[in-house]
């Protein structure tokens, strides 16, 4: 199912007032977050690092992770009075603007191909 940001903060924000009672605290949320980014820190850094994978990392999805980041930043955001989908379109506007030139000209980002010609 697609979605569009608005959709899912009107989505979690209805999970939390049916589902999950209310929403923790702002500060709290935060730390869930981060707990959050870390457990999506550990699995990369066991799938595309150099870490090994332990017993406990079984059965963790990297989709998932990157979900709960997702569902917790959504509920930040809903609790701050946030429009995700106008704080992005801003974000992608500021970063097209700014980023243009510097990522065209950097020559850390160009593709092997690119050193071909």
């Amino acid at each position: 199912m697609e979605m569009t940001l608005r959709e899912a903060q009107n989505r979690v924000d209805e999970w939390i007032r049916t589902v999950g009672i209310r929403y923790y605290s702002e500060l709290t949320n935060l730390a869930v977050l981060v707990e959050e980014v870390g457990e999506v820190a550990r699995l990369m850094s066991r799938q595309y690092g150099d870490q090994s994978f332990k017993k406990s990392d079984e059965g963790r999805e990297l989709a998932d992770e990157f979900a709960d980041v997702l569902f917790v930043l959504i509920c930040l955001a809903n609790q701050t009075g946030v429009d995700l989908t106008a704080a992005f379109e801003r974000t992608m506007e500021k970063k097209t603007n700014r980023d243009r030139e510097r990522h065209a000209n950097n020559p850390k980002l160009r593709r092997p191909a690119d050193d071909a010609s």
